[in-house]
């Protein structure tokens, strides 16, 4: 710790000024001088000083208000004041603790007084300081413990959403163009005042990371029926329509032990409503407008779009224009028209990014 330190002395009076810097240069310390309460915050906002002293009776502002506008600055809040005082009534020293003084010295002082009490703060600052830093270095590294964690967390999600959807040889880099797609439609919708406050930091995160949960329930549709390169019959139509309610009841067990964790509860809204149709005529539960949960109309365009595009065994791969001729086509029927509309304001980096994320 370096000894030397800045002091700011505030007094109206030029002997007691000279007689209290004279006793803190002595003491090593370098001294900045004011002569009232508008030049003592001038001085303090151009050059902040470790420790101020400061007199209570001064013209136009007394000690009182000038220490209390220093403790409403952010960036001199933290500096010790040691109000130094001819004022000997217990009220003037309980007022001067109030507004933030961490000591008071009475007028005529002991020089070797005010020095003992002047090290005294300022060893208490510099071990607060000290504090701070180390409190600061820890939450560094339980941040950067707890991004690991989630990382590896979600890199291990995502590594068996891709297992589940490999059974497929065609699917390629759906999931990661879904992520993409749902990222920039939360993006988009974030900014309406409707979802402002819903759309978190957290939400776009957490959509991020859980839409490729969204078919994962395929992992119990047999592959006669997931690779039928024609068209379906009516039992395996049935059979297929499961995979909703396959991958949300494997995740809801895992959400029997993480009841509140977010991300879980979206997986499972995901995996279970993303077929679900603004009209009501989709699956598995029927639901309508805004009972589909915000997460699944989102998915259920960015997968819609995605799934357009691409070839399948049982179809080709559509052009840009086509599919998102399909999507605008179905808004107010599939899809939510205020995620269309969305889409309809996100058309070209829909496209943009397809093509930077193509298999």
């Amino acid at each position: 710790m370096d000894d030397s330190a800045r002091i700011l002395i505030v007094d109206d009076s030029p002997h007691l000024r000279q007689a209290a810097s004279r006793v803190m240069e002595l003491a090593g310390h370098r001294v900045l001088q004011a002569a009232n309460g508008s030049e003592a915050l001038r001085i303090a906002r151009e050059n902040a000083p470790d420790l101020i002293l400061l007199d209570i009776n001064m013209p136009e502002m007394t000690g009182y208000e000038v220490c209390e506008r220093l403790k409403a600055d952010g960036r001199l809040k933290e500096i010790p004041v040691i109000f130094v005082s001819a004022l000997p009534e217990t009220l003037d020293k309980v007022k001067a603790f109030a507004v933030g003084g961490v000591d008071y010295i009475t007028k005529p002082f002991h020089f070797e007084e005010v020095q003992v009490r002047v090290a005294t703060h300022l060893k208490l600052r510099h071990l607060q300081i000290e504090l701070e830093k180390h409190n600061r270095h820890l939450q560094d590294l339980v941040r950067a413990q707890v991004k690991e964690i989630s990382d590896s967390q979600m890199a291990t999600i995502f590594a068996l959403a891709k297992l589940a959807e490999s059974r497929d040889k065609e699917t390629g880099k759906h999931l990661e163009r879904v992520q993409t797609f749902c990222r920039l439609l939360a993006g988009q919708l974030g900014q309406q005042p409707k979802y402002a406050a819903s759309i978190t930091p957290a939400y776009l995160d957490n959509i991020l990371h859980a839409s490729p949960l969204h078919d994962i329930g395929k992992v119990g549709i047999p592959d006669a029926i997931l690779l039928k390169p024609g068209k379906l019959t009516q039992e395996e139509s049935r059979l297929m329509r499961q995979h909703p309610t396959i991958g949300a009841q494997t995740l809801e067990a895992v959400r029997a032990h993480y009841p509140r964790n977010a991300f879980i509860n979206m997986g499972i809204a995901i995996a279970r409503s993303h077929h679900e149709h603004w009209d009501g005529s989709g699956y598995p539960d029927g639901l309508t407008g805004e009972d589909i949960p915000l997460c699944a109309r989102i998915i259920g365009v960015a997968d819609s779009y995605d799934s357009s595009r691409s070839e399948r065994v049982y179809k080709e791969a559509q052009p840009h224009n086509r599919s998102r001729g399909s999507i605008l086509k179905g808004s107010g029927t599939r899809f939510d028209p205020t995620v269309v509309e969305a889409f309809r304001q996100l058309d070209e980096q829909f496209e943009q990014a397809w093509e930077e994320l193509q298999d």
